[in-house]
């Protein structure tokens, strides 16, 4: 029979302000703690009690002494508890997580949530050319935009590049209304959506205007040398092996390439083989190239979203053996 175990610990600085918004709408955020972890939280005032399983109960105190840090800056929210539950290694396999890789820009400071995503921020640093690969929502865009608006803060680049291909739209791209960039624009959405988060709107509009960020799809780097520059390929699973080779030789000297996909969600024709599944082979062992390959696990979205990465990825191997014993 496990034998339960209670320990009692004080909040500081103490805030009422904070302490509501530590424990949420009904105490909706404890709650949240209370099913992941499987404790149960008491508090008076600024005095908690939690009991549980012996490691359970020191994970929860390790859990709500993060998100009291927290409030001292935001409001939180369910989103961000699962975040901070995720971020401390409840919900992986229990293995190594190296410690916290953090990007600072002027406007914002990230963390990494987890072993992979420092691994890909410490390859962004120490290599050329790195790539992510793996599922929505384990943040390999935004990181990847985040390292680059860092560097050139830093004005270790001149300018930032962003490109993806706009394969979507195929020979439907011609029948889309307006010129070029607003028929392209839908597909760079996600691009702008993080420069605007770090930098502000009107930041990121004028250095677009003054070419300090170049936001274009992949077509447009045909013929380019690309020096002194961050450079950025998105949704590199719809590259086709013929681009992928043309994007890897654009880079310059003094520049940095990230390359970022999911080799499972590509839309190329089926008879088509993707640039980024064929660079995993040719790239392998190449020293100055550093791979991270994410997991489901991995996701820092809504919990919801790990699970049908998950349920996807089940689904996918039981085709695949039913397909191998017919």
């Amino acid at each position: 029979m496990s034998v339960l175990n209670t320990i009692q610990f004080n909040l500081f600085p103490e805030d009422n302000e904070r302490l509501q918004n530590l424990s949420g709408w009904h105490q909706e955020h404890f709650e949240q703690v209370e099913l992941g972890l499987g404790v149960e939280i008491n508090s008076r005032g600024f005095q908690l009690s939690v009991t549980g399983l012996a490691d359970r109960v020191v994970k929860a105190e390790q859990v709500i002494r993060e998100l009291y840090d927290e409030t001292a800056q935001q409001t939180l929210t369910p989103d961000l508890v699962h975040l901070v539950l995720h971020e401390l290694g409840f919900d992986q396999p229990q293995a190594f997580i190296p410690e916290q890789v953090l990007v600072t820009t002027r406007r914002k400071t990230f963390k990494t949530r987890n072993a992979n995503q420092a691994h890909y921020l410490n390859a962004i640093k120490a290599h050329d050319v790195s790539f992510g690969i793996g599922p929505a929502g384990t943040g390999k865009t935004y990181l990847a935009v985040a390292c680059a608006v860092e560097a050139l803060e830093n004005e270790q680049v001149r300018r930032i590049i962003l490109t993806r291909p706009a394969v979507e739209a195929g020979e439907k791209l011609g029948f889309l209304p307006g010129d070029l960039s607003q028929k392209v624009d839908p597909y760079l959405r996600p691009l702008f959506d993080a420069l605007f988060d770090m930098l502000g709107f009107e930041t990121v509009e004028r250095l677009i205007e003054k070419n300090v960020i170049e936001i274009a799809p992949l077509a447009f780097m045909r013929g380019r040398t690309l020096n002194e520059a961050f450079i950025i390929l998105d949704e590199a699973q719809n590259t086709s092996t013929e681009q992928m080779k043309m994007f890897l030789t654009r880079i310059g000297f003094g520049s940095t390439a990230v390359v970022t996909g999911d080799i499972t969600q590509c839309d190329l024709p089926s008879h088509q083989k993707s640039g980024l599944r064929h660079v995993i082979e040719v790239l392998e062992g190449v020293e100055g190239i550093g791979f991270t390959f994410y997991q489901a696990q991995d996701v820092v979205r809504h919990a919801m979203v790990q699970k049908i990465v998950t349920a996807y990825d089940s689904f996918e191997r039981k085709q695949s053996r039913t397909q191998e014993d017919a």
